[in-house]
Formats: C-alpha cells, sequence, structure tokens
C-alpha cells in the first residue's frame, strides 16, 4: 500500500501529460522529474505484463487519461498498481528501488487539480465559490 501511495502522484502526473501514449512513449529529456518517474513505473509494470495484460492496461490508462475528474483518475491508477503488486511480487523490488526512500518523520502531501489543496494539519477549508467564512 505505501508503494501505491508514493508512486501513485507520479503515475497520475504521467498520465495526465502523455495519456494513453505514457505506456509507449520515449521518455522526453525536458520532462518534469514526477511526471518522468510515473511514466517509468507505467511502462516497468507494463513491460511485465503478458499481452492481455498489456491489453488490458491500455485501456485503464487511456480512461484515466481522458477522465476530467483527479480523483478518479488517481484511484483507478492506484487499482492498477496494487492488482500488479499482487500479481507479481517480483514488481515490488523493482519498484521499491525507483522511488526515492522517505527520511524518517517525513511527510508527502500532494494536491492535484483545480482549487486542490493539501496539508499536513488543517483546520477549516473551503474551496469552490460562493462561500462564506465559517463563524468561530
Amino acid at each position: 500500500m505505501q508503494l501505491v501511495e508514493q508512486a501513485g502522484p507520479a503515475v497520475t502526473a504521467a498520465v495526465g501529460a502523455y495519456g494513453a501514449a505514457v505506456l509507449t512513449r520515449a521518455q522526453d529529456a525536458a520532462a518534469e522529474a514526477t511526471v518522468g518517474l510515473g511514466q517509468r513505473i507505467l511502462q516497468l509494470v507494463w513491460r511485465r505484463r503478458d499481452k492481455a495484460g498489456r491489453t488490458e492496461m491500455e485501456r485503464i490508462v487511456a480512461e484515466a487519461a481522458n477522465e476530467q475528474d483527479d480523483t478518479y483518475s488517481t484511484a483507478v491508477l492506484g487499482r492498477l498498481l496494487r492488482r500488479a503488486l499482487q500479481d507479481d511480487p517480483g514488481l515490488r523490488e523493482e519498484l521499491s528501488a525507483m522511488l526515492p526512500t522517505p527520511a524518517a518523520g517525513t511527510v508527502t502531501i500532494t494536491a492535484a487539480g483545480e482549487r486542490s489543496i493539501a496539508a499536513q494539519h488543517i483546520g477549516n477549508a473551503i474551496t469552490g465559490d460562493g462561500h462564506t467564512s465559517p463563524r468561530s
């Protein structure tokens, strides 16, 4: 589960940037680090699949790429990674080697999408239009 949480933002960023082409696209030298990492993760999983698995993965990645809701895309791609890790124990080692090791006590917080917010600790958070501040 921790690997999926670490890899998820990079995978979602890669699919958002490249769409379904992320599986076969050669890495662009100018690609942003997170997108490049996500692309490499997806290509690793894709290469370890048989023909039927690749076809299914292409369908799932294309669906996530066409989706306008980042939360949905993240969930779909997270399920894809979890299933791949369950089906292929050797993948866990390869994926672990690709991901940076978080420092002890480090917290990673990611927000994606229009009007997204992220925080380790937050009191009131209101997003969107037409809201007034809560009264104490």
